[in-house]
């Protein structure tokens, strides 16, 4: 097994927030149930490479996997230390979790959604500065997140689109959603600027604001931080950047997020001063129904894929090995298992 660096460490933060149970803005709105168990589940494909106590394994309507099975498959394939927080888990996980005090997140539509924001951004910056690494790739995985993530770059003041798990983006859904949102917390855009931790307790969700926690505290304690995702990823730097942080912060993700015209995310790593680095799988290469629907414009990214893609090409692990793993756990679960349908990070 090649190793992907001395005190490399994936941590995973997975949580919830009602926001995606809006129709249209999440597929896993359709089913309550299944909007509060994708995260505990996909805590524990990466931790386990199966379902233990969830039993389900997410997949979209079309037959799209979850992002978690391809950063589980670059796990087994390289091997890394991993980490799983607890930032909002609506449902219990089976994977070990780390506790920063978060709660689910409400509608972003009502005044307060996130109550216990700023405990969980101080928890987690102790965890931050305390983690054992070198350097520390941080994804998420939370339905309905690239919503909140738009609510907290406009509560910023922060120009800019953000992706979509859809192959067409809602983004006119989402501009009216993030509207409400303002409305009924007394802001206007910009109001919050400079101002993190209000910007993600009135605008954001559970995950940005433990992940922003995170940041904060590991570059504190000089650790390199590499945000692995996309949009969502993209409001943590904003918040750290708006908390006064004006150093060194990488962005990892997929090439289907980079090439998304509907959110120009390499403009918006352009301005907030982050290295990006983005990888291509190579799913168009293949056949398989998992990898076609990626192809297709489904999930793009989320549960820390674009990092784990990253690492392993930074390993020189060629992308063929990746594949080749990661069609094989979706038809070794998707098999065997009871599947849900679900979108990461809509």
């Amino acid at each position: 097994m090649t190793s992907p660096g001395v005190g490399t460490r994936f941590a995973l933060v997975a949580g919830t927030t009602e926001t995606a149970s809006r129709a249209g803005i999440s597929a896993a709105g359709a089913d309550p149930e299944l909007m509060s168990v994708t995260p505990a589940a996909d805590a524990e494909l990466v931790t386990y490479g199966s379902p233990v106590r969830t039993d389900v394994t997410p997949v979209s309507p079309s037959g799209c996997p979850t992002p978690a099975l391809v950063t589980r498959a670059v796990r087994e394939v390289l091997g890394f230390d991993t980490t799983v927080i607890d930032g909002g888990l609506a449902e219990r996980t089976g994977a070990p979790t780390v506790a920063v005090g978060a709660r689910p997140g409400k509608d972003i539509a009502e005044q307060d959604p996130v109550s216990t924001a700023h405990g969980a951004f101080a928890a987690a910056r102790q965890l931050g500065q305390a983690l054992p690494a070198d350097e520390l790739y941080l994804g998420e995985t939370i339905p309905g997140g690239t919503t909140t993530a738009l609510g907290v770059l406009r509560a910023l003041g922060e120009d800019g689109m953000v992706s979509s798990s859809l192959p067409e983006n809602p983004t006119e859904q989402k501009e009216k959603l993030v509207a409400e949102g303002l409305q009924a917390s007394s802001l206007s855009p910009g109001d919050a600027a400079n101002e993190p931790k209000r910007a993600v307790r009135r605008m954001g969700d559970p995950v940005l604001a433990t992940l922003a926690g995170l940041t904060a505290g590991a570059v504190e304690s000089d650790t390199a931080v590499t945000l692995a995702g996309g949009s969502q990823c993209i409001a943590v730097a904003a918040l750290v950047r708006h908390g006064g942080y004006e150093g060194p912060l990488g962005l990892a993700t997929t090439s289907y997020v980079a090439d998304d015209e509907s959110a120009d995310v390499r403009a918006s790593a352009a301005r907030l001063d982050i290295d990006l680095t983005v990888t291509d799988p190579g799913f168009d290469q293949s056949d398989h129904v998992a990898m076609e629907r990626f192809v297709a414009g489904e999930a793009k990214e989320g549960v820390g894929m674009g990092g784990a893609l990253a690492l392993a090409d930074r390993a020189g692990i060629p992308m063929a090995e990746v594949r080749d793993r990661f069609g094989a756990l979706y038809d070794d679960l998707i098999g065997d298992a009871p599947s849900a349908t679900a979108e990461e990070g809509t």
